[in-house]
């Protein structure tokens, strides 16, 4: 009797997730961080849905940021799953087609304690700098300690799986200076809103898919109450409509007036934390917040 699904998270278990269980049950999933390109054209039958952009659009927003700086040559190393693999490709493909180098692609596997030898294979490819398509908390942070260990590279682009204040806990002040980020990010009174509120809440708004998270949760709740009730092909029906215009705007901190409306039939267009806006199959438009790490701490510098 589950009507609708906050998740699921990770690109891999998404895919599984949605190919086995949920669309065959006609039940709606709505992903705050499964970024994988694959999941554009996945058979969903409409029930699939995601407020994180795809990591197609992450990898142009990374080539763009690198060709500005004038950064060219660079090494891949990506975790070793459908999330890893579809972020690098997009990466590589993006910085090929701005007039860039990749060297070399290259997997790693999570959970290992000694990546010296995946480090000495990136550096042998002669690359000045080091893409980590990985996870903050496993093979990512030892691949990037590796490096700086042994001198390998000095500097490092890091996007959205890799952004953490446990990572820098972890290696400390050698990494300060040395790091260009990139995650799924906006500014504007929604996200100031929501900034607000969850830190009065005891909560992190910078977290890692925080903000989606609390706007897909939203979308769920808001499309129940458009479709007059928990029904599961309701929920898909109504979810596009309310998610996008035309309606009356609802931010951060407005889901009881935003429930109320749609309740009563009145298009509602939420815009939420993360200025959603669902574009083609249920795939968020999205933009990114880039940052570097200054003194033990990652510092925004620009939106794109």
């Amino acid at each position: 009797n589950v009507a609708a699904i906050l998740g699921a998270d990770c690109s891999g278990v998404t895919i599984a997730i949605a190919n086995s269980v949920a669309v065959p049950n006609g039940v709606v999933m709505v992903s705050p961080s499964a970024t994988s390109p694959a999941l554009s054209t996945i058979d969903d039958n409409g029930f699939f849905f995601r407020v994180a952009p795809s990591d197609a659009r992450q990898g142009e927003v990374i080539a763009d940021v690198l060709k500005d700086r004038g950064l060219d040559n660079f090494a891949i190393t990506y975790t070793n799953n459908d999330y890893g693999k579809g972020l690098a490709d997009a990466i590589a493909a993006a910085i090929a087609a701005a007039g860039g180098t990749v060297a070399i692609v290259a997997a790693h596997e999570d959970g290992k304690g000694d990546y010296s030898a995946e480090v000495a294979a990136l550096q042998a490819s002669g690359a000045e700098h080091l893409i980590v398509a990985g996870y903050v908390d496993q093979g990512g942070v030892g691949i990037t300690q590796a490096a700086l260990d042994t001198g390998a590279f000095e500097s490092f682009i890091f996007p959205d799986g890799m952004y953490g204040q446990s990572l820098i806990d972890s290696i400390g002040e050698d990494i300060n200076g040395k790091v260009i980020g990139t995650l799924p990010g906006v500014e504007g009174e929604g996200a100031d809103t929501f900034a607000a509120l969850a830190s009065g809440a005891g909560m992190d708004p910078t977290g890692t898919y925080v903000p989606e998270s609390y706007d897909a949760a939203a979308l769920i709740a808001l499309s129940m109450a458009a479709a007059g009730g928990p029904d599961r092909t309701g929920i898909r029906d109504k979810l596009l409509d309310v998610a996008n215009a035309p309606g009356e705007p609802i931010l951060a901190g407005e889901l009881a007036k935003g429930l109320e409306l749609a309740a009563a039939g009145t298009d509602i267009d939420y815009q939420g934390a993360t200025g959603v806006e669902l574009i083609g199959p249920g795939e968020a438009k999205g933009s990114y917040r880039v940052y570097e790490i200054q003194d033990n701490a990652p510092v925004t510098i620009e939106y794109r």
